[in-house]
């Protein structure tokens, strides 16, 4: 259970990076809000998840559920690259992400 509390928490974390990108520098109250409701939730839910999964097991896949949807963001709303190099250290980092879930076992 603690595994999908930490993946909804990482959903947020791409809520929040997003959020902060719309608000243009906390100008745009609607997304400055946004920013705020997703960052407290993302960290609120991190908290629950490291309560029972190894802490730096779930950082790191917090942080890269984070990193993956955010560029996937870029790269689908906000027109950044899709090079060949971009996607494939994506892919690589996913790889890691799904190791760590892997090898945390039980948890």
């Amino acid at each position: 259970m603690n595994w999908i509390v930490l993946i909804i928490a990482g959903l947020f974390e791409i809520g929040f990076t997003t959020c902060l990108k719309l608000s243009n520098n906390f100008s745009n109250l609607k997304w400055s809000i946004g920013f705020f409701v997703c960052i407290t939730l993302s960290f609120l839910l991190l908290n629950k998840a490291t309560q029972t999964l190894p802490m730096g097991t779930a950082y790191a896949v917090w942080t890269g559920i984070g990193a993956v949807g955010t560029v996937l963001v870029g790269i689908l709303f906000f027109e950044e690259p899709a090079n060949f190099w971009r996607v494939f250290f994506i892919a690589t980092l996913i790889g890691s992400i799904l190791g760590l879930k892997f090898i945390a076992g039980g948890h």
